[in-house]
């Protein structure tokens, strides 16, 4: 049993896995922030998979779906902690608000945080003080001084993302190039005529990662979220339109996905502070 009704710091170590559990999926309805090392079984959350084969960290929020396969129903190894903390331990207190803020609790697992040792033993400390913390006698004071350590665990996870983000060149510049490969595409391709503006979704899910984890990435290495650097494309493609093409506005704004040319020109003006027609006539 708990120590603590609403919160609980478990040791993957004690966890005894049984056969019947190979397959089964579960909805969480409380937060879960693990940290695994030497994970031998594969985790599914949602239709993601992913392999634990370093020392790595991961987030779900309540109503997430997670399931564990094991292969040929071999008890997984497994190192690690998880603390799990129930909606209504926070309630009100700020952090209930602002735990939404930390978007990596809808990242996929396949974009987990790795961490290094000395990122690792930061994390691990502050989960010990939380579980000592409700572990001693239970008074007026252990609600906020348990809340405070789980910010300080939220932040360090913001900034140990950051730092990833920054450091994995190769594999987040790929992503880049593939993102201005699908978008070149999309507008070279009569797609914006007949479904319009990609969707953050539709992107997301071409490069294979979850539409907040891109947005994220995106602002960390470029300073813009993917739905600017939509946008960006539009303007470019409406530019080479208004400068290279003789048709009209309105036909450009009709082969760039807006029913109204109106709406085309008052976006184009938001974007660069000249109409359309400004801008053509500065061409020529």
């Amino acid at each position: 049993m708990p120590e603590h009704p609403l919160i609980s710091l478990v040791d993957y170590g004690e966890i005894k896995h049984r056969p019947e559990n190979n397959s089964i999926n579960w909805v969480f309805d409380f937060y879960s922030i693990s940290l695994k090392r030497d994970f031998s079984a594969k985790i599914k959350y949602g239709q993601q998979e992913y392999d634990f084969d370093e020392g790595i960290m991961f987030f779900i929020s309540p109503g997430q779906v997670f399931s564990v396969e094991t292969e040929n129903n071999q008890a997984p190894k497994h190192s690690g902690w998880i603390l799990l903390i129930h909606p209504d331990f926070l309630w009100n207190t700020p952090l209930a608000k602002s735990i939404k803020q930390f978007e990596y609790f809808d990242y996929s697992v396949n974009e987990a945080l790795f961490l290094s040792e000395k990122e690792e033993a930061a994390i691990i400390e502050v989960m010990q003080n939380i579980r000592k913390e409700y572990r001693s006698n239970i008074d007026q004071f252990t609600q906020n001084i348990i809340i405070s350590q789980l910010e300080l665990l939220l932040n360090y996870a913001e900034r140990f993302y950051h730092r990833q983000f920054i450091t994995r060149k190769i594999t987040n510049h790929k992503i880049l190039d593939r993102l201005e490969d699908i978008l070149r595409e999309y507008f070279r391709s009569d797609n914006l005529k007949q479904k319009g503006l990609p969707s953050v979704q539709f992107i997301a899910e071409a490069l294979g990662v979850s539409p907040n984890y891109l947005s994220v990435l995106l602002k960390v290495l470029t300073g813009q979220s993917t739905q600017q650097h939509i946008h960006d494309r539009l303007i470019e493609k409406a530019k080479e339109k208004l400068t290279t093409t003789d048709i009209s506005v309105s036909a450009i704004a009709y082969e760039l996905g807006f029913e109204h040319s109106q709406s085309f020109s008052k976006f184009f003006k938001s974007k660069t502070n000249l109409s359309p027609i400004e801008f053509r006539r500065s061409f020529n």
